[in-house]
């Protein structure tokens, strides 16, 4: 006898598929843990794979969420690029994506940053504005993003 799925708490990431963030009817599988240590799903409606990290800024980072945590927090310290390449031991380049990945996805940074790291919405919008100083080519769709969370300012 077969043993019964355990429940799957997401849904499929896939834009394509019918069932794309739907609940109803999704038939997703849990198939293994990819580099990084992130679990990865498959979609038995649309035959793709995905990360549980997909859509969020830890996709595609090679850096584990203790280490992306650790990087937070020495921006909210407000330590420079480079320090924090001296500290931690990632190339500048790896923190500046990671810092415009963060910028684009800054509402649900946001909370996680609140949330998991137990900071005051004072502390975010300390380093948001930080993140708007240091790095200055931010994309477009970083600075909306910013601009959706930044203290005083109105919804883009």
């Amino acid at each position: 006898m077969a043993r019964p799925r355990s429940k799957i708490d997401i849904t499929c990431q896939n834009h394509t598929c019918k069932y794309f963030l739907k609940e109803d009817g999704k038939d997703i599988l849990k198939r293994g843990r990819n580099i990084a240590g992130h679990q990865q799903y498959f979609c038995n409606h649309c035959r793709k794979w995905f990360v549980e990290t997909a859509n969020t800024p830890l996709y595609w980072k090679h850096l584990s969420e203790k280490e992306i945590i650790n990087i937070c927090k020495h921006l909210v310290e407000k330590n420079g690029i480079r320090s924090i390449e001296r500290i931690t031991g990632h190339h500048r380049d790896t923190i500046g994506r990671l810092i415009e990945d963060m910028a684009i996805h800054a509402e649900t940074m946001n909370e996680y940053l609140i949330k998991n790291l137990k900071l005051t919405a004072i502390e975010c919008d300390e380093l948001w504005s930080f993140v708007k100083k240091n790095k200055r080519k931010l994309s477009p769709a970083a600075l909306i993003g910013m601009k959706k969370v930044m203290h005083g300012s109105t919804q883009a």
